[in-house]
């Protein structure tokens, strides 16, 4: 094959003479180096244009899944600790409940209440139909940990449970002590002794048979008187044939006297406590020596004030 080349100017044109085995290596080589052309010409393509994602993208891509790859993991690391607190919070109600039961324990046994009727180491029975919640019992979006929350809701009918106990205990003790506090009991001296019982006796003045509506403490001049129960001081001064006098209202109908005193210590209006130094003992009135009367009376009827005083605990 000859190939005539045809320089600029005026030079002449030469002519190249190639055999057939040159033409073939160079049309071999030409076409490789179109094709390498081509392969690398289409993988750029399909790089930038062919997914229709470009490198930029796909780096956005890459940042915005590590950012969620880390979200992810504070989020498993915030239910992690909150597990952690769940146990805390679980541990700190049993040992609550433990407390709860010994001290339920120990006021039945103070109370004097027999054992099965307030049994804190057991649940009481319970029924009625159950009806469902109208949110189903979930707050929307909430998650529920299964083991957890089943603990949860046990210690917390626990605690309903003991806390219910507790209170009617309480309402029970609490009577109890009112109770006691209000309803007469004792002796209204702290030294002294009867010379005097209540019913029928010989008048001490007139030498005749009479009743007598209380029972008489002799003592010495001076000597404390104390109230027997709790109330509020209904009279405070002086009364015909009882002499300086302290009545005293404890409410449920019952009504305490204390008579012939020296000195009265208390006012009309004032709190009283069982227990408490209301007067003196003394002679006012219609008495023979220093002693005190002492009256009960029950829904405005005077009783023997000895069975109120046997009672003394």
């Amino acid at each position: 094959m000859n190939i005539l080349i045809f320089p600029t100017g005026r030079s002449q044109p030469r002519q190249l003479s190639l055999s057939t085995k040159s033409v073939a290596g160079i049309a071999v080589v030409a076409i490789a180096v179109l094709g390498a052309l081509g392969f690398t010409g289409g993988y750029w393509y399909s790089a930038t244009t062919g997914s229709g994602v470009s490198a930029n993208e796909l780096e956005r891509y890459r940042t915005a899944i590590s950012d969620q790859q880390s979200e992810i993991a504070g989020i498993r690391q915030q239910k992690e600790d909150t597990l952690d607190a769940m146990s805390v919070r679980v541990a700190e109600l049993n040992a609550r409940i433990i407390r709860l039961d010994a001290l339920g324990r120990r006021l039945t046994e103070m109370a004097d209440i027999d054992g099965g009727e307030f049994d804190f180491d057991s649940e009481p029975g319970m029924g009625g139909p159950e009806e469902p919640l109208a949110d189903g019992g979930v707050e929307a979006g909430s998650v529920e940990v299964p083991e957890f929350v089943a603990a949860m809701r046990e210690l917390s009918r626990d605690l309903e449970d003991r806390e219910a106990q507790l209170g009617v205990l309480e309402r029970v003790i609490m009577h109890q002590n009112l109770e006691q506090r209000v309803y007469p009991q004792g002796r209204p001296v702290r030294s002294g002794w009867i010379s005097s019982f209540f019913g029928k006796r010989t008048d001490p003045f007139t030498g005749k048979p009479a009743n007598h509506m209380g029972v008489d403490f002799a003592g010495k001049y001076g000597d404390e008187i104390v109230s027997v129960a709790d109330g509020v001081v209904t009279w405070s001064g002086d009364r015909y044939g009882y002499g300086i006098m302290v009545e005293i209202n404890h409410g449920n109908g019952y009504t305490t006297r204390y008579a012939h005193n020296s000195e009265n210590l208390v006012d009309v209006g004032a709190e009283v406590r069982k227990g408490q130094v209301i007067a003196l003992m003394g002679e006012t009135g219609r008495a023979t020596g220093p002693n005190l009367h002492f009256e009960v009376v029950r829904n405005g009827r005077r009783v023997n004030p000895v069975n109120f005083i046997r009672e003394s605990r």
